[in-house]
């Protein structure tokens, strides 16, 4: 692999910056809040829609189906500036990721030309409809039931951990339409509206304090036949698709870079005329931090590593696993980390007297759950050891 960036991608990486320079306030969180909140929703809606008139949320998709059809290494470049950018990310979701990639690979002409524009254009939002409260890191043993009706299929079951459901206009939804079949056999892959008659959102507060999760309940919800992706009793095989492509992303990395860069810049920058030595001083402390250094370059290279194999043919499997296990933990360590070189001023908010904008409580308590969304590291450590090395696998 070139570690280089050529001309035309130093090029390009300038275009993105212009962009986000020229649409995005870099204080656009101090404006509309930093969480939650109907002024916050409505900038991510109209920042997602001045993305969709350049087409910058399509920018992987072949071009026939409203896409730009950028490299892999294009759209890690463009991914890397948005998430330095701390850009909305809510329209960078489901839909724009997931969704679409499934649609493209197993949709149907009809489906393609009914979901796919309302995506690029950032007029609809997508949520995911997979873990259930006794299926998360073994998804295949979902019990939410689709049985046959005629021309349609009669839902009943309960969904749980649905990122942005709330204000989501559809959803991708993982049934069981054989229950005799083996579990990873008898998935069906449908797609749903979130307003469908018996569908009921309830949400699911974090420890952060936000409303970001939900639990979603079926019943006796009918879903046309029409809106099955891929054929009946293979949705796990579709459902691949979109876990593949949520894994292989740099946007698991950038944002532990960024705060590696901030906590670095509050050591050097320590006051110290309360008698005690600057923290850059501490050997116990500079040690860390030259660990940290090393493990934030080696997250970096491994999602760069994916982007290579997708620009030279090579689709990636066990490498977007090392690159999504690898970054999720290390944005685990990046906070601990934070709140030892805060100490006590790690446990204050935002607010007078607050360091780092008063962000590192709450960014340590929220990275507990990055390990496990798109997998747990113990599924990810699964699948490099039976993809990767071999290991496991039937002699």
């Amino acid at each position: 692999m070139d570690f280089r960036w050529n001309d035309e991608e130093l090029a390009f990486r300038d275009e993105i910056r212009a962009f986000i320079a020229e649409n995005l306030p870099s204080n656009w969180k101090e404006q509309v809040g930093d969480t939650e909140g109907e002024e916050r929703d409505d900038f991510e809606r109209a920042f997602g829609k001045k993305m969709g008139e350049r087409r910058y949320l399509a920018i992987g998709w072949p071009e026939e189906y409203g896409g730009l059809g950028w490299s892999p290494m294009q759209q890690l470049i463009f991914n890397e500036e948005m998430a330095r950018a701390k850009a909305p990310r809510s329209f960078l979701g489901p839909g724009v990721f997931q969704v679409a990639a499934s649609l493209i690979t197993h949709g149907t002409d009809e489906q393609k030309r009914q979901f796919l524009p309302p995506i690029a254009k950032g007029e609809e939002r997508w949520c995911t409809l997979f873990s259930e409260p006794n299926a998360g890191s073994d998804l295949a043993s979902l019990q939410t039931a689709a049985v046959e009706d005629g021309d349609d299929f009669i839902i009943n079951g309960q969904k749980i951990w649905s990122s942005n459901a709330h204000k989501s206009e559809h959803g991708i939804l993982l049934a069981r339409t054989d229950p005799d079949a083996p579990k990873h056999k008898g998935i069906s892959y449908f797609l749903v509206d979130m307003d469908t008659p018996g569908m009921t959102i309830q949400p699911i507060i974090n420890m952060v304090g936000v409303h970001h999760f939900n639990a979603v309940f079926f019943d006796n919800v009918r879903i046309p036949r029409n809106r099955m992706l891929g054929p009946q009793n293979r949705g796990w095989y579709v459902a691949t698709t979109s876990l593949n492509v949520e894994r292989s992303g740099i946007r698991f990395h950038v944002p532990m870079e960024a705060l590696f860069d901030e906590l670095v810049t509050f050591v050097r920058d320590s006051a110290h005329d309360n008698g005690f030595d600057p923290l850059a001083k501490h050997p116990h402390l500079r040690a860390k931090l030259a660990e940290a250094a090393c493990k934030v370059r080696m997250s970096r290279l491994l999602s760069y590593r994916v982007a290579w194999q997708q620009s030279h043919g090579s689709p990636p499997s066990y490498e977007a696993s090392l690159s999504k296990l690898v970054a999720t933990e290390l944005a685990q360590k990046m906070t601990e980390l934070g709140m030892e070189v805060l100490g006590l001023y790690g446990q204050v908010g935002p607010g007078r007297g607050a360091k780092l904008r008063g962000k590192m409580d709450r960014l340590y308590r929220a990275q507990r759950a990055a390990t496990l969304g798109a997998g747990t590291s113990e599924i990810q450590r699964t699948l490099i050891a039976r993809r990767g090395l071999g290991m496991g696998q039937a002699q």
